[in-house]
């Protein structure tokens, strides 16, 4: 919560909230809500508005749990909220409003149209090889940014803190011989550039074990991409 602060806006129990069940539930309907709704995929269909898309990811991102997905508020919610808030209204009134306004916007645009933001695309959208449905980047992006590239080793192991994630990797490197992305930077190009690739480039499931079924146009959700679609999978125990 502390460093929550520095980003501007209040998110981070209701991003823990949300998230676990991402992990428990990855790709099924309306539970996982990192799953773009319907009329995002009808709507940023061509280049010019999937970047952006891209831009306003942030905004869909805090936005889509609550449309999607609501949740009656916490306490720890409103502690959240007024710990955060409190620390803009002390910083603009003491000193100057351009810190919780740098602060925000900074948040804003590191989560889209930038390097860093490219993790939030290469992690789970679908790039034609095999439909794997979850990917890992190993460069050197991930010194700034806790290791969330090794994202096929943190939906197997969720509980590993991200510095400890490059071990997984080293300790059984057989078990993550899989295509994983080179560049954040070219996950956002393709992204942008691939007319066969957009909002509807994701695995969706139905709820309660219903059927996977692929809302792109590329080949259909195989087997290699269930094995890393959950956090507690045979291959992760077999580890």
């Amino acid at each position: 919560m502390l460093a929550n602060c520095a980003q501007g806006l209040p998110s981070c129990v209701t991003f823990k909230r949300y998230h676990l069940e991402h992990h428990y539930h990855q790709g099924e309907d309306v539970i996982d809500v990192d799953i773009p709704c319907e009329w995002e995929v009808k709507f940023f269909n061509n280049m010019a508005l999937k970047i952006l898309w891209v831009f306003l990811q942030p905004a869909f991102y805090a936005i889509r749990p609550l449309v999607v997905n609501p949740k009656p508020v916490i306490p720890k919610e409103v502690i959240n909220f007024t710990v955060v808030v409190s620390f803009n209204i002390f910083c603009a009134y003491f000193l100057s409003y351009r810190i919780p306004l740098f602060n925000v916007t900074s948040t804003l645009l590191g989560m889209g149209f930038h390097p860093c933001a490219g993790h939030f695309i290469a992690e789970h959208y679908t790039f034609g090889e095999g439909d794997q449905e979850t990917y890992s980047y190993y460069g050197i992006l991930n010194w700034v940014t806790f290791n969330v590239g090794y994202h096929n080793e943190h939906h197997d192991f969720p509980r590993i803190p991200g510095f400890r994630l490059p071990q997984v990797k080293k300790i059984a490197p057989e078990f993550y011989d899989m295509p994983d992305h080179p560049s954040w930077t070219m996950v956002i190009y393709n992204y942008v550039t691939r007319p066969d690739m957009g909002p509807s480039s994701r695995v969706k499931r139905a709820q309660k074990g219903g059927h996977a079924n692929k809302m792109s146009v590329a080949a259909s959700f195989t087997k290699q991409a269930s094995s890393t679609a959950t956090t507690e999978t045979p291959r992760a125990k077999t580890k």
